[in-house]
Parts: C-alpha cells; sequence; structure tokens
C-alpha cells in the first residue's frame, strides 16, 4: 500500500480510504513507468470498492465490487488518499448523491469515466484528489482524440452489458439476502438512482440510505 508522496494524506478522520488501481491492458507494463497507461480504478472504504462503469440505461452506473478483486481488470496497485469520518451509512448516502450524476448511459472515455467518479468520490471522502497519473491519458486523449484507440469505450459498455445480464438471472436468488436493506417505505426505493452491488461477480441494486 502507497501513500501519495505530493500530499499528506490529511488525517483528519479515522476511516482509511483506498483508490484500487487496475490496468486495462498489458501494455500498462510498459506505458506505467512512463507515466502513462490505462486504467481502471475504484475507491475503497469501510472494506467496500465503489466503482462506475458503462450501461445503456438511464440510472446509475456505480457498482460495489470485492476489494481489489474487480471482474475483468488486473489489479496493479493500491494507493491511501486520505481519511474521513463518515461511516458506511454517510458513505451509502455520498454514493447515491453522485449516483444522480454517473449515470451508467453517461459514461464515456475521455470525459466521465471510472476515474473522474473516484476523484469525485475522493474528493468529498478526504479532500484529495487521485494522482493526476491514473486518469492522464484520458486528458491526452481530450486533446487529441486519435491517442486512445476507438474501441475502448465501446469495450467497456460491451463488459457491463454482459454482467447486468448476468445478474437479472441471479435476482430470485439475491431477494432473501436484499429483503433485509429494504426500508418499510418501498416507494422512496423506486425513485432514487440506488449504488449497483457486485461482490462475487453478481450485481443488485440497493434502496437508499434510511433518513
Amino acid at each position: 500500500m502507497l501513500c501519495r508522496k505530493n500530499l499528506s494524506c490529511k488525517d483528519t478522520g479515522s476511516v482509511p480510504v483506498y483508490l484500487n488501481v487496475y490496468d486495462l491492458t498489458p501494455i500498462n507494463g510498459y506505458a506505467y513507468w512512463l507515466g502513462l497507461g490505462v486504467y481502471h480504478s475504484g475507491v475503497q472504504v469501510h472494506g467496500i470498492e465503489y466503482a462506475f462503469g458503462a450501461h445503456e440505461y438511464p440510472t446509475t452506473g456505480i457498482f460495489e465490487a470485492e476489494p481489489k478483486q474487480c471482474d475483468g481488470f488486473t489489479f496493479r496497485k493500491t494507493i491511501l488518499i486520505g481519511k474521513t469520518d463518515l461511516g458506511p451509512e454517510g458513505v451509502r448516502a455520498m454514493m447515491e448523491e453522485l449516483a444522480e450524476v454517473y449515470r451508467g448511459d453517461a459514461y464515456n472515455l475521455i470525459t466521465k469515466n471510472c476515474n473522474h467518479f473516484c476523484n469525485a468520490a475522493c474528493l468529498r471522502l478526504t479532500g484529495n484528489p487521485i494522482p493526476s497519473w491514473v486518469n492522464r491519458l484520458a486528458r491526452i486523449g481530450f486533446l487529441c482524440n486519435c491517442v486512445l484507440p476507438a474501441n475502448l469505450n465501446s469495450t467497456r459498455v460491451q463488459h457491463h452489458k454482459i454482467e447486468d445480464k448476468a445478474c437479472e438471472g441471479e435476482k430470485k436468488k439475491l431477494t432473501s439476502e436484499s429483503n433485509r436493506f429494504t426500508p418499510s417505505n418501498s416507494s422512496s426505493s423506486s425513485s432514487s438512482s440506488p449504488v449497483v452491488r457486485g461482490r462475487s461477480r453478481s450485481r443488485r441494486a440497493l434502496p437508499p440510505s434510511s433518513p
């Protein structure tokens, strides 16, 4: 686990917030040492990793996964971003606020990708941004679109569409477990953009935090 050198890792809270970085391509093995590379990232707090991915629906693209175990990517490193005082419910409420902005159909490799989401989440949780190299290629691509392969964005969409179909087939299995998180007022659940859970290759929608 690494701590960012250009920041003091603010100790304004008691709960550590980590950034888990993954390789999207084997080329990163060389590009990383040049300060480049194509990366996926997730924010780990309270033992849960939150990340953002694409799908074609106007609902949240934020999902939960086991830390350092995001399907389809190769884990590279963990970086300590800072600390937060938010408890699990506070973190969940914050993610549900971000869910309104980070919809699956709004995903864009250059302007709104998983690293943009992680930066926004880390700023809210700790006041610290993620390292610039994690999303550097997106900034380069914004200036010169030809730098990034055209199929990268569509590959991400396809990956999550497959995951979503698998999730549909597991809904019945997950009903009994998800019921214990469901508040008595079911109408409030349907009006929000819930975070999607991603443990053991399955993802399911969660109801909003209790007021």
